[in-house]
């Protein structure tokens, strides 16, 4: 079945980085469009990123263009998000998804703060 692990969150402070990583199984990870969305309690889950099988990207939060990038690596069944300059207000918990299947990992938590 899909199974999918994020890694890499933490704290950081604001200006910094992180790269987020979704180690992907149980499926055809090549063919597949994958995204990262985030969450921050008592809003609603928002998509952040998408990457197609193909590699082709989209970023979907105007707050974040320029700053994330999404990208995969088929070989290794995994996705990234790299995150530069970091805000407080991209604190949130991280998922990744894969398009069109209804299974959600644990996330990992990002928190920007001095």
């Amino acid at each position: 079945q899909v199974q999918l692990v994020e890694s890499g969150g933490g704290l950081v402070q604001p200006g910094g980085s992180l790269r987020l990583s979704c180690a992907a199984s149980g499926f055809t990870f090549r063919d597949s469009t994958m995204n990262w969305y985030r969450q921050v309690p008592g809003k609603e889950r928002e998509l952040v990123a998408r990457i197609t099988g193909g590699g082709i990207r989209f970023i979907y939060v105007d707050s974040v263009k320029g700053r994330f990038t999404i990208s995969r690596d088929n070989a290794k069944n995994t996705v990234y998000l790299q995150m530069n300059s970091l805000k407080p207000e991209d604190t949130a918990v991280y998922l990744c998804n894969v398009l069109g299947v209804p299974y959600w990992g644990q996330g990992t938590q990002v928190t920007v703060s001095s």
